[in-house]
């Protein structure tokens, strides 16, 4: 009787937990496409999240393999620093900076509001007022263009006011059969209803990477399923016959960490006069008294062993993380960089084997995938590596959107990949 009791207690459990998860599509009512609009093409931005640069080839992923013979390669794509999923996903979609759109990492204190940030708070996720910048799909609303998101970073949030005009909460219990055949009713509204610019984002890959690390069977199998899925995704999408474009990136790579010999705290850290934000591959410092700044900094630099002190004065510039770029005053005062393979781990179980987060300049396995394929873009191109901020003027290029706005990113790329 107590084990069928138990049992009951669990399946109530899990359906409670079920019911919790959100997965209705919420749609913008009394938006339209303007005709102007009607006559544009249509962009998919696709992010696979941790997918690193060489794991299509490494791991045989042919369907992508095929597609990107069809469009453009490029030898990689860097991720902004710190290598971390939503700083990065918003950097993509707002052409910024970190540290110029204010999402500086996945967990972060902002010393003016007296509060941290994170990932997994959504009354933060969808608090506005955490969020620089403007996003691809708030442009495009704002030009009568509309827009639908199947998950991206701040697309849940009301920036400027502006949502995308269908979008979902974030969650994991939508199968990729429902999620295809959401894109695929998109693409058959009445153009006046159809949505040009829709992101789309995949999990599975990082979530491998992370748990079993970038050279395990099990995410290797991760990638293989990953682009069988995305052969249903561009089969479905084909049978429309509309003219779409291909954007297929990711954030970040991911890189085998060292999970035997982790860095702590480092002693010298007075928690008294500093407050300590982060782990990982970046630990922050916050000064509640700015005078302690000095003397803190000269000690940590003095025991610094696998890994590099900073105050955000002194940054490395290729960064763009320092002083000059933290346009909301969120990175801290003294910054401790682990070295890779070495992490900042401040509990007593292992870390995961696979990471992510490190500066994309030392460590190529932070590096990102980009290709791009569709009637606006050159066929059979390679090019060099560069930089996931220029990625914003190629899809209002594509779109024929306008900006007046300030943002990091170049058009340089835009004249390369694009017809």
């Amino acid at each position: 009787m107590k084990k069928y009791l138990l049992l009951l207690c669990i399946l109530a459990g899990v359906a409670t937990a079920s019911a919790q998860v959100d997965i209705t599509q919420k749609v913008v009512s009394n938006r339209q496409n303007s005709p102007e609009q009607q006559q544009k093409p249509y962009v998919i931005m696709i992010s696979a999240d941790g997918f690193r640069y060489d794991y299509a080839d490494k791991y045989q992923a042919q369907n992508l393999l095929a597609l990107r013979e069809q469009g453009v390669q490029a030898e990689s794509m860097l991720p902004s620093f710190p290598s971390k999923t939503f700083p990065n996903h918003y950097t993509i979609v707002t052409g910024m900076y970190p540290a110029t759109h204010g999402l500086i990492n996945n967990y972060f204190y902002d010393p003016q509001r007296k509060e941290s940030y994170s990932m997994r708070d959504r009354d933060k996720v969808e608090d506005e007022s955490w969020y620089g910048g403007v996003p691809l799909w708030v442009l495009a609303e704002q030009q009568q263009m509309l827009s639908a998101s199947f998950y991206w970073v701040g697309s849940e949030a009301p920036i400027q006011g502006v949502l995308p005009t269908y979008h979902y909460q974030y969650n994991e219990a939508i199968p990729f059969g429902e999620r295809v055949q959401v894109v695929l009713d998109w693409l058959n509204l009445p153009e006046t209803e159809r949505p040009h610019l829709i992101t789309f984002y995949m999990p599975e890959v990082d979530h491998a990477g992370h748990r079993y690390g970038p050279d395990a069977p099990e995410t290797r199998a991760a990638v293989q399923e990953m682009d069988e899925n995305i052969k249903k995704l561009t089969d479905a999408v084909a049978s429309t016959g509309l003219p779409v474009n291909y954007i297929f990136v990711s954030d970040h790579g991911m890189t085998q960490i060292d999970t035997e010999i982790t860095l702590p705290l480092p002693a010298a850290v007075d928690t008294a006069k500093f407050l300590v934000s982060g782990g990982g591959m970046v630990v922050e410092l916050h000064a509640k008294d700015k005078s302690a700044i000095k003397s803190m900094y000269r000690k940590l630099k003095q025991e610094a062993k696998d890994y590099k002190v900073y105050r955000k004065t002194n940054m490395p510039a290729h960064l763009h993380y320092g002083a000059k770029d933290d346009v909301y005053n969120r990175v801290g005062d003294i910054l401790l960089l682990a070295e890779a393979p070495k992490v900042f781990h401040f509990s007593t179980h292992k870390p995961a084997p696979g990471t992510h987060g490190y500066d994309p300049v030392s460590v190529k396995d932070m590096h990102a995938i980009f290709y791009a394929w569709g009637p606006a873009f050159k066929k059979g191109e390679r090019i060099p590596s560069f930089q996931n901020i220029h990625v914003y003027p190629v899809v209002t290029e594509i779109l024929g959107l306008k900006y007046s706005h300030k943002i990091d990113g170049k058009k340089k790329l835009a004249k390369e990949v694009l017809q």
